[in-house]
């Protein structure tokens, strides 16, 4: 009996509806590691998954263009700005949905403009332990990507944060999110609400942007579900909350570009987070499939 993995759905050249590229920039991580590590992991992961859903009995039969990986090893954030932002520039333009794979969470932001629509036109969904509104005076890294984007232009009433953790964060952050009109929402109003009507009313939010992008922050799951992401905190996302919302947000017509990012393979235990990371591919895929 044959078995088809998630693999087998990648092609090299041709049409197809769904794009992943990498993006494996490692250098201005508030944490040095080996993020850049993690675009080459997965795609090695994704044989091990099939296209069978039990739980559904559906079957994903669609196709998936591996885009390549933005030159991006060993650059600074400011440097690494245009390479990410032109390869999900190509990707958004020729695919319906467009998988960014990280590297750091610095990528976020390249990836933001690459949408090419103006920034106030998007969309962002953050689900991070952490608000990402560190200062710039010190440079463009990991750790203030949101900070960058409300510099930019992007309105902070187009951005929602969903899953920030307690003991993670600063009062400032939190000050300034609010100041913004940012929307959020804590890891505890994910266990007692769910993520998905949370998710929501995050999308009612932004029902005003012509485009949106997720921001998975894999930091975001317990720390004991996800060894391999150095930001990840005791008492985060359960790693099934997390897969439940790629696969919601994957649904949602407007949503063009989902990253992952803060994956850190020299961390990881047992393969655990890779795949994680692999079956949070599944899930984007299944919810795509959906639309």
């Amino acid at each position: 009996m044959s078995w088809n993995s998630i693999a087998d759905l990648v092609i090299q050249g041709g049409n197809a509806p769904v794009a992943l590229a990498g993006a494996p920039m490692e250098a201005g991580s508030v944490t040095p590691g080996r993020c850049d590590l993690a675009p080459s992991v997965l795609r090695r992961v994704l044989r091990r998954f099939s296209t069978y859903d039990v739980e559904t009995g559906e079957e994903l039969d669609l196709r998936l263009l591996d885009a390549g990986d933005a030159d991006v090893v060993g650059v600074m954030p400011a440097d690494g700005f245009a390479p990410v932002m032109d390869i999900v520039r190509r990707c958004t333009i020729d695919h319906d949905l467009t998988l960014l794979v990280g590297g750091n969470n610095a990528v976020t932001r390249p990836a933001a403009h690459g949408l090419g629509v103006p920034l106030d036109r998007v969309g962002l969904i953050t689900l991070d332990a952490h608000f990402d509104l560190r200062d710039t005076d010190q440079g463009l890294l990991n750790g203030n990507p949101i900070r960058a984007l409300l510099e930019d232009g992007l309105p902070g009433a187009n951005i929602c944060q969903v899953g920030l953790a307690p003991f993670a964060n600063t009062a400032k952050m939190h000050a300034d999110a609010a100041a913004a009109g940012i929307g959020v929402w804590t890891i505890a109003d994910c266990r007692e609400q769910g993520v998905v009507p949370i998710l929501k009313q995050a999308l009612a939010r932004i029902d005003q942007a012509e485009a949106v992008m997720i921001d998975f922050d894999i930091d975001v799951i317990d720390r004991a579900q996800c060894p391999g992401a150095p930001g990840a905190r005791p008492g985060g996302m359960p790693v099934t909350m997390f897969f439940e919302a790629a696969r919601f947000l994957a649904s949602q017509p407007k949503v063009k570009l989902v990253d992952l990012t803060e994956f850190d393979p020299s961390l990881d235990v047992s393969d655990i987070t890779a795949l994680t990371a692999g079956r949070w591919v599944c899930e984007v895929l299944a919810g795509f499939s959906a639309r």
